[in-house]
């Protein structure tokens, strides 16, 4: 069976090869897009495991921005199975919501919860 294609957007640690080995067990395909709309605010993790993963307590949270704001990423081409890994990952800090990029790909994305 086809595992079902589905399309996260990152804008931070989920680029990371390391990061995406822990929660995927591979690498994924990614592809430059960008977010518009979005702005970042620095959002404190306390996750060990995740602080371990990407070497950092401090990541990036999406908020709502200004209709000319726009958020730099990546598109990764993930499958519906890696969720579960990825919710986990992104944790109580974050929520999960679709949005559509520049390129005009409906994609997922975390923002602050």
């Amino acid at each position: 069976m086809t595992p079902v294609r589905a399309y996260v957007f990152s804008y931070g640690t989920l680029q990371m090869p390391r990061v995406q080995r822990e929660l995927f067990g591979r690498l994924v395909k990614m592809a430059d897009d960008t977010l518009p709309g979005y702005e970042t605010v620095a959002i404190e993790i306390d996750h060990p495991d995740v602080i371990e993963f990407s070497g950092s307590a401090t990541h990036l949270g999406l908020v709502p921005g200004a209709a000319t704001a726009r958020i730099a990423g990546k598109l990764l081409h993930v499958t519906q199975a890696d969720f579960p890994a990825l919710d986990a990952y992104e944790g109580d800090e974050y929520r999960r919501i679709e949005v559509t990029l520049e390129s005009g790909t409906r994609a997922w994305v975390y923002v602050k919860a």
